[in-house]
């Protein structure tokens, strides 16, 4: 019988081999069941140490991944941790329970399509789609409940076949062994598939059927880079599949000897490469690959999932030991960018805004919070007498909001100058280019910054209207869209007109197969996950620079993504 073979997407590159393990939809089939009166106390406490189970275990996966997460991956621990600790869902379980004498299962099932409808009535997609949050949390207390928390267990060496996965569980589910996974639904530009690249973990997304196609203990053939998914391989896909592992496994050897390589096109046109971090293993990481500098510290990580903002001295250490890690090279720190997205604890953000990636986040916030403000900067400049620091503002829409923080860090400096700290002498203000408002101003405010730094994630969904988290629109979230390549472009050239450092800090930076399309569009300075660096590397040394430029008229002059498509395919490097 010949194998059978489903098209997804590709979404982590990479190959795998192994018996598949499928797990249905998460369904809310529980039977009604009451408890007799003499039970409730048992049953609650049954209810409460599954969510304390559940809690410990979204904790401990949290800190062990602290450093290997990308951060927006990390923030979905932190809310679905933030859910474990929601008081109206716990009482109202409790109240189900003792008033209704409900199982604890059914207590679940019942606040769960409460909870469901009232998110379905949401006008805004975004708040929307956070069911799937509430569905993944319910679940995990399922689990824990029915005394079945290692779901994963038994997973070595196998391949999971779902609906979706949650960034939540893949680190989790990598540690128990598991080599690849598939899902029905999902798109490549998801939080998930972006920690799937940093993990290394293949993964193929938007296979239709395959729920419905592959059986139980079938073995595949998952392939990360085309979507394919070859169903019970024949002795040809087997050849085929060893000889992709030894190409890959050379590749990996091949990438190894660019650690200490320069970042030079063929033509001699050197390029800068600066790294993504939140952590010190990211630092680490970063320096080690040889790294320009960080591009992009991001520093959420500071003040979420704790009790009690950080204060002075706690930032300082951190941004100071990030500056040492760099032995002087630069590194660009991102002033908070928290928003009613993310698991605040600390009460900063509002927790019930309409529409929050419109809403009071980066650095809105922090003018609304001035001594939050003052204390950050305070921190990020005296690390600057260790090395050379760059602040970078996140969510800038106007110019009147660069003069008032370039107001606030002249302030704050003299104060501590008197208070007799070594600073640098200077210190570089930017600007991160994420609202399409600010890409069209540019020239306007671009006299006011020292460098600027583009968020292409935040730009891409701000500029098409399209939630790159929200499944009914994925198709419509891309990169590869005329309007963002001709609004890049746009803020590339005025960046090179004034003289103005730019470098591009969203997810396409770390795509090697986007290299080429950008330094077509005049990039010359990549801020990248570290894990992907040496990638990029190896491809912007196989390109012709000045080659890729004369071809940027005829990028720009596409119509459609289909027509971006073809002129990446016809300009990708070849091996000299």
């Amino acid at each position: 019988m010949s194998p059978l073979r489903l098209d997804g997407h590709g979404a982590s590159r990479g190959t795998a081999l192994g018996r598949a393990r499928v797990r249905m939809p998460l369904t809310q089939d529980v039977a009604e069941k009451r408890i007799a009166a003499g039970a409730v106390d048992a049953e609650l406490q049954r209810l409460h140490q599954a969510i304390e189970s559940a809690r410990t275990e979204m904790r401990e996966l949290r800190q062990r991944l602290q450093g290997a997460l990308p951060a927006e991956a990390g923030e979905f621990l932190d809310l679905h941790a933030m859910l474990l600790d929601d008081p109206e869902l716990l009482l109202a379980l409790d109240e189900r329970i003792r008033s209704q004498r409900y199982s604890a299962a059914y207590a679940l099932r019942v606040q769960r399509d409460t909870l469901a409808k009232v998110f379905e009535g949401m006008e805004d997609d975004y708040l929307r789609s956070r069911l799937d949050d509430l569905d993944h949390v319910i679940s995990r207390i399922n689990a824990f409940l029915h005394e079945r928390p290692a779901n994963v267990k038994g997973l070595a060496g196998e391949i999971l076949v779902c609906e979706n996965i949650a960034p939540s569980e893949l680190a989790q589910l990598q540690s128990q062994g598991v080599v690849g996974i598939v899902t029905s639904a999902g798109s490549p530009l998801s939080h998930s598939a972006i920690l799937a690249r940093s993990l290394h973990l293949p993964l193929v997304v938007g296979a239709s059927g395959a729920l419905r196609r592959i059986h139980d203990g079938a073995v595949l053939i998952l392939d990360g880079s085309s979507g394919e998914v070859t169903v019970e391989p024949g002795a040809d896909d087997l050849r085929q599949y060893r000889q992709r592992q030894r190409e890959l496994a050379r590749e990996q050897r091949e990438l190894g000897h660019l650690r200490s390589k320069p970042t030079r096109t063929r033509d001699g046109v050197d390029i800068t490469l600066l790294a993504n971090a939140e952590s010190p293993e990211d630092v680490a990481q970063a320096h080690a690959l040889g790294a320009h500098g960080l591009g992009l510290y991001r520093t959420e990580f500071l003040f979420l999932q704790r009790n009690g903002l950080p204060d002075e001295d706690e930032q300082f250490r951190h941004y100071r030991d990030a500056v040492l890690g760099m032995s002087g090279y630069p590194v660009t720190i991102r002033i908070l960018d928290l928003g009613a997205d993310k698991a605040d604890r600390n009460g900063l953000v509002a927790g019930h805004e309409e529409n929050p990636a419109l809403g009071l986040r980066g650095i809105r916030l922090l003018r609304a919070h001035p001594r939050v403000a003052d204390t950050q900067l305070r921190a990020l400049l005296r690390a600057s007498g260790y090395g050379p620091v760059r602040i970078l503002l996140p969510m800038v829409s106007a110019r009147e909001e660069i003069l008032a923080f370039k107001r606030r860090v002249a302030r704050l400096t003299a104060a501590l100058r008197a208070e007799g700290h070594a600073l640098a002498e200077q210190v570089a203000l930017g600007a991160m280019i994420e609202v399409p408002a600010a890409a069209i101003a540019l020239p306007g405010f671009i006299d006011q910054v020292d460098f600027l730094s583009v968020g292409t994630n935040d730009l891409v969904q701000y500029l098409l209207a399209a939630d790159r988290n929200n499944e009914a629109v994925g198709e419509l979230y891309s990169p590869l869209h005329p309007a963002v390549l001709q609004l890049l472009a746009q803020v590339i050239d005025t960046a090179h007109r004034h003289g103005t450092p730019l470098s591009v800090c969203g997810e396409i930076a770390g795509d090697p197969r986007m290299a080429p399309l950008l330094l077509a569009l005049g990039l010359n300075a990549f801020s990248l996950h570290p894990g992907t660096l040496l990638e990029v590397r190896r491809t912007i040394r196989d390109c012709d620079h000045a080659g890729l430029r004369a071809r940027a008229d005829k990028l720009l002059q596409a119509r459609d993504r289909r027509g971006i498509e073809r002129w990446i395919a016809e300009t990708a490097p070849s091996a000299p």
